[in-house]
């Protein structure tokens, strides 16, 4: 069958074509790089790039580094500045594999109008690692033993929050109150009533907040936003969307320092909100496994998930959440669950019809996580038309039984076993990752993206965009409060529904979630025990109140 340029143009009717795609549409022809490059040259197609920022000028902004674990630190390189330790690892790890381009990416990153003022670590090790990299005679940089001590210096006019979780609300409501620009890392509360606080103060302040969903800025993410607007899948009804790791790393086993004691930890300040127990290394290292510190799987790795589909569908929060799971492959001490499923309903959800109006509605979406094997199983949307695969690439496949494309399978010029286009901005540039748990956030599109062929840190994105808007008096955030108050509801939802094993249901009039008698869903969501054991620790607390 002859596949001419006029059947594919009118094949392409109506679909977005971005960035570097492959027309697939008939296996016969799609080799012939003649034709191709016709298609593309007719289309005039070019990658959905992130939107320009104005620029960060005048007298350097002062930011301070609250937390400079490993989150720290990571966020610090995307500001400009990496540790010498860091540096003499990354140089090695380019001797033993030449693709191996982390130092080399960072040494050409874009050089930010920042001066870092101020790091507060309760570690004196991790201080003491960023003063001594990076004091110099043109920069030099103070430790604060406190996060008020900082915000109130008068020697920063913004902070980057990368601490364990139950510090992160309460560290931004006091830079908000006094007007310090924040960069939070997620998720960006710890308990619902934080999250309705952080976000009063984050209204009322002169000062911009962004919440650190990096991958807002990457160019697969972004395509497939003007994918779903365009319709090119029709209804999507189904989200499938997967944690997938098998490494001590992954499951927050992290390295236990050989420096750490009570001598070198402020353990109080550790522990602020939280219980107060013994000192405790595995705890202070290994925070992510308890309830008070951490938010488990929902808040620690859902929220990557959940947001980057809602960057990309703007769904919002979901009306109910159920949720199931447990620990039943790291039975160490946690009490975190290390495999959970997560169905998330979105019962009034459309992404737009090809069929008779009231025939589609409502959308379902499903994450699904494991600590316990690697197997990669990647995100998917499942429309009634096509299905997308997204990550730091996408495709997008026919379905067999679509209404928009029918004529096109009939006709043989589409087939489902070959997609209507693929998605890679950065097919020439070679990657390397240092570890399993890297390859994961690579592969979700969670660590870089590709603007003209070259790989750039999405983080350095993120944090531009921020530094931008607080510079030049607000502006568009990818990430703001408002986004950050949909992601922390969802997966305190989450959280909740599987500390209680019930449905959790969202008021979406009230912006409230729905009451359940009985129960104190701050109290469940940081009771420090297993899912199976709160029915009998709510009960006590209930006990407690009639008694008090």
């Amino acid at each position: 069958m002859k596949w001419t340029r006029r059947d594919a143009l009118k094949g392409l009717g109506g679909i977005p074509i971005l960035g570097a795609v492959w027309w697939a549409g008939a296996a016969n022809t799609v080799s012939k790089k003649r034709e191709r490059s016709a298609i593309l040259e007719q289309l005039n197609i070019q990658p959905s790039l992130p939107e320009a920022v104005p620029g960060i000028s005048g007298d350097p902004v002062r930011v301070g580094i609250i937390g400079f674990g490993i989150r720290g630190q990571q966020l610090c390189r995307a500001l400009g500045f990496a540790t010498k330790k860091w540096k003499e690892d990354m140089k090695l790890a380019a001797e033993e594999n030449p693709k191996h381009s982390a130092l080399k990416d960072f040494m050409a990153q874009e050089k930010l109008n920042v001066k870092l003022t101020g790091v507060c670590d309760i570690f004196d090790y991790r201080a003491n690692l960023a003063l001594d990299s990076f004091n110099t005679d043109g920069n030099k940089i103070k430790r604060y033993r406190t996060h008020q001590e900082m915000i109130r210096s008068g020697e920063v006019d913004a902070v980057v929050i990368a601490t364990p979780d139950h510090w992160h609300a309460p560290m931004a409501i006091d830079a908000l109150e006094n007007n310090i620009h924040v960069y939070i890392e997620k998720p960006m509360t710890h308990t619902v009533e934080e999250t309705y606080r952080l976000r009063d103060a984050a209204r009322k302040s002169k000062a911009v907040l962004q919440v650190g969903h990096q991958h807002r800025q990457t160019l697969s993410f972004q395509t497939a936003k003007d994918i779903i607007k365009k319709g090119t899948l029709g209804h999507v009804s189904l989200i499938q969307t997967n944690t997938n790791r098998n490494d001590d790393n992954g499951a927050w086993m992290y390295h236990i320092h050989e420096d750490a004691s009570p001598q070198t930890i402020d353990w109080d300040m550790f522990l602020g909100s939280a219980p107060k127990v013994p000192f405790n290394k595995n705890h202070f290292f290994r925070w992510r496994k308890w309830w008070s510190y951490g938010s488990g799987l929902s808040g620690d790795l859902l929220s990557h998930d959940y947001d980057r589909l809602n960057c990309v569908l703007e769904m919002g929060i979901p009306d109910s959440v159920m949720t199931s799971g447990g620990i039943y492959t790291h039975n160490d001490g946690r009490n975190v669950p290390d495999v959970l499923q997560v169905n998330m309903e979105f019962p009034n959800y459309s992404t737009g019809s090809s069929q008779i109006e009231g025939k589609e509605k409502g959308m379902t979406f499903v994450y699904s996580a494991t600590l316990g094997n690697g197997f990669n199983r990647p995100t998917i949307l499942m429309g009634h038309d096509a299905t997308m695969e997204l990550g730091n690439r996408l495709t997008v496949w026919p379905d067999g039984r679509s209404t928009r494309y029918a004529d096109m399978i009939e006709a043989e010029k589409m087939s489902p076993n070959v997609p209507i286009y693929q998605y890679n901005p950065g097919a020439n540039s070679p990657d390397a990752v240092a570890s399993a748990t890297s390859q994961y956030f690579a592969d979700k599109g969670l660590m870089w993206t590709y603007i003209n062929g070259a790989r750039v840190d999405s983080t350095f994105l993120h944090m531009r965009e921020w530094l931008s808007a607080a510079r030049n008096d607000g502006g568009k955030l990818s990430c703001g409060i408002d986004e950050g108050f949909e992601e922390a509801i969802a997966s305190h939802m989450a959280g909740l529904s599987y500390k209680l094993g019930r449905r959790i249901e969202w008021d979406r009039e009230q912006e409230i979630l729905k009451p359940i008698e009985g129960i104190d869903f701050d109290q469940a969501l940081l009771a420090n025990t297993t899912a199976e054991n709160i029915p009998k620790f709510l009960e006590m607390q209930q006990m407690d109140k009639i008694e008090g």
